[in-house]
Order: structure tokens, then C-alpha cells, then sequence
């Protein structure tokens, strides 16, 4: 539908930069974008290898998960970006992949630790990692559950999805998100750089401490706070 072309046009964009950034292989990964203007939000089709993608093959899903436009399948992970855009109500834009480092540390269920200042740059903590799911829930809805596997996360952990925007899902993969998909798809480079710069500090040396609070501090702030310098006017 010509109403939806532009908001197409801006997944397909994001989609497409996946595997120029190298988080993607194959069809492994999908990125959505939402209007909640018109309550509805578009994603990737499932399976669709990114070479054959096209912007009219953008699938239109309401917040129930029902297409509204579109003739292909969504992405099977259409039932976890609903749950997020549905809870929370200032985000634009999602990504999933299956990035190599960041997911070898999902494998190991295991946090991202903040090692160093590129890390502080994003954000003042470890990187999270979800727990495996459940036999139930795997059993269940399983889509579904995945999104509220990462909302009770960030609930157990007291997180802001405003300030952490990204996630591991143990024995899954990494799930971001921002106020666009174009933040969306760059706090995905961001996590997969974090995830090899922690794995190859800590390889070089296992006893290397965490980043000092204070630096941890500096960094963030400079970029996040209130009387942040970096960047232009």
C-alpha cells in the first residue's frame, strides 16, 4: 500500500545495512521499524535471503501481530518486536541477529563485561544476559515469551530500556533497539564490537579488571549527560 512506502523504504534500508556491517549471515537476523501513528510496524520477511530482499516485500504487522499489508510471511520473530513496541512506548526501531561475539557470549550466558571506554561510551553497565527460557515457555508461545523474557530482564534488574538498549538472550542472541531502527541497527554494531573487544581483553588477560567507576563515569557522561560536550551543537 503507497500509505506504507516510505516506512518499507526505512526497513529495507536497515535491513540491508546488516550484512554490510558483517552481524549477518544468510537470512539469520531481521530489523523493524514502527508507525504508531497508524498502529502498525514493519519487518523482514521470514527467510528471505538479503540479496533477494526488496522494500515492497517489507511485511506491515499491527500490535497484535496481524499483517496489514504485505503478501510474504513476516520474520518468526515478529510476535517479540510486538511485545517490545506494545510495553514500550518510546522506541522505534528493533534489531535481531545472530552477530558472532555477541552471541558466543550469549552461548556462554554470560554478561558483557564493561572493560573498557568504548564500552562507557553507550552505556555504564555490563551488557546483560537473560537466563536460558524455560522448558514451558519454550514449549508455549515461544516468540511471545521471548519478548516478555527480556521486559521481566530489564524489570529483575531495575535497567531503563532508555539507557540500555540492547540485551543477550542465553543460549540465543542479541536483541537492540533505539528510538530509530537506524540506532537500532548501529547499537548492534556497537554490542558486537563490545562483545569482541571484552572476549580478546580478557583472552589477553584473564585477570584484567572491569573499567574503574570513575572512568566509567566520565565516559558516559560526556556523551549522556546532562552537560555533555561530545559532538556538535
Amino acid at each position: 500500500m503507497a500509505k506504507y512506502e516510505q516506512l518499507r523504504e526505512e526497513v529495507y534500508r536497515a535491513n540491508m545495512r546488516l550484512p554490510q556491517l558483517g552481524l549477518v549471515l544468510f537470512t539469520f537476523g531481521n530489523a523493524s521499524a514502527v508507525d504508531r501513528s497508524n498502529g502498525v510496524f514493519a519487518i523482514k520477511p521470514s527467510g528471505v535471503p538479503y540479496e533477494h530482499l526488496r522494500p515492497e516485500d517489507i511485511v506491515i504487522i499491527d500490535f497484535e501481530g496481524k499483517i496489514v499489508a504485505g503478501s510474504k510471511r513476516p520474520s518468526s520473530d515478529t510476535k517479540t518486536h510486538a511485545v517490545l513496541y506494545n510495553n514500550w512506548p518510546d522506541i522505534g526501531g528493533i534489531v535481531h541477529t545472530h552477530s558472532t561475539y555477541a552471541t558466543a557470549w550469549a552461548q556462554a550466558q554470560k554478561d558483557i563485561p564493561i572493560m573498557g571506554t568504548t564500552h562507557a561510551d553507550h552505556l555504564a553497565v555490563d551488557i546483560p544476559c537473560a537466563p536460558p527460557m524455560t522448558d514451558d515457555l519454550i514449549a508455549g508461545d515461544y516468540e511471545y515469551a521471548t519478548g516478555h523474557q527480556i521486559l521481566e530482564e530489564f524489570k529483575q534488574r531495575a535497567l531503563s530500556y532508555k539507557e540500555v538498549e540492547m540485551i543477550l538472550l542465553g543460549n540465543h542472541a542479541p536483541f537492540t533497539w533505539g528510538k530509530t531502527v537506524e540506532k537500532a541497527v548501529y547499537n548492534s554494531a556497537v554490542l558486537e564490537e563490545c562483545a569482541k573487544m571484552a572476549y580478546l581483553g580478557i583472552g589477553i588477560n584473564p585477570m584484567a579488571p572491569k573499567l574503574k567507576k570513575s572512568l566509567i563515569h566520565k565516559h558516559y557522561e560526556r556523551k549522556h549527560g546532562p552537560n555533555s560536550y561530545y559532538g556538535q551543537e
